[in-house]
């Protein structure tokens, strides 16, 4: 059993993996799947005569504190995710949405909407669209693809995502909103409380107050890298699917770039 991990700069993904494939080797690829779209659909059409386990490290997902919100949550309101940095000399060839953006749009579109998979992109009118959905887009963005907002509307629910390389401190927070409850969750520490109305309102004081119910989850803590490795070895070793496959990871991509499209259309109507 030969298995290789690829991670090395995205601009060398396609090139790495193919010359892997192509051996026969098993690959875990980093995120993103590769440099563009194009590339990426090429990767998966040689894929598509191989009976490879080939897998994308969107090491989020082996945060254990997905797997609690996953468990968690029902219908979303409101969904607010912050992953803010500061700037970093080792990423050259990706702009904020690939390198930091990429791992929330990988939470929010196969984990928290499950149902909206199997995406088409539609550049001209800049939304994705599936067979019953479609995703609309409004995106802010500064300081040389170094900032990025993009507030996304799934129906009636709206998910916002934040992204910077200009913070002068590390955040990884996400926030959601339902009817009966909210959580807040730190992708860093590994913590989520979960806040539920008790339906107690009053006045002391002449000052409105409302009473809620704080539960810290209980979350089993553990290093995602560590797992994500364990995890591609043993889905290798039973010839199982890896979590996040080829295919949720390029159309991962297909949305970053089609976030990128709208950060240029707006940047040329300024």
């Amino acid at each position: 059993m030969d298995v290789a991990s690829v991670c090395v700069p995205t601009l060398h993904h396609l090139e790495v993996a193919k010359r892997a494939i192509e051996k026969d080797v098993h690959c875990l690829i980093e995120k993103p799947i590769t440099l563009t779209v194009a590339e990426g659909e090429e990767l998966l059409t040689l894929l598509n005569s191989r009976s490879l386990i080939v897998g994308v490290g969107h090491i989020e997902r082996f945060n254990p504190i997905v797997r609690e919100i996953e468990r968690i949550i029902r219908k979303p309101l409101y969904v607010d995710i912050s992953r803010h940095n500061p700037g970093s000399a080792r990423i050259t060839d990706s702009s904020i949405v690939e390198d930091l953006m990429i791992h929330d749009i990988d939470i929010v579109f196969n984990v928290l909407y499950k149902p909206l998979q199997g995406l088409r992109v539609n550049p001209v009118f800049g939304a994705v669209e599936t067979e019953s959905h479609s995703v609309g887009y409004e995106i802010h963005s500064a300081g040389n693809n170094d900032l990025c907002t993009a507030l996304i509307e799934f129906g009636r629910s709206i998910v916002s995502l934040s992204a910077s390389r200009k913070a002068s401190k590390k955040i990884r927070k996400i926030y959601i909103e339902e009817e009966e409850f909210t959580i807040e969750g730190d992708f860093m520490n590994q913590e989520i409380y979960v806040y539920r109305k008790p339906e107690r309102y009053g006045i002391e004081n002449e000052r409105y107050t409302q009473e809620n119910i704080i539960e810290k989850v209980l979350v089993n803590k553990v290093e995602p890298l560590k797992e994500e490795l364990k995890s591609f070895i043993k889905c290798v070793e039973q010839g199982a699917e890896f979590k996040i496959t080829p295919m949720q990871a390029l159309n991962n991509l297909k949305i970053c770039e089609e976030i990128r499209f709208c950060m240029l259309l707006r940047e040329e109507t300024e």
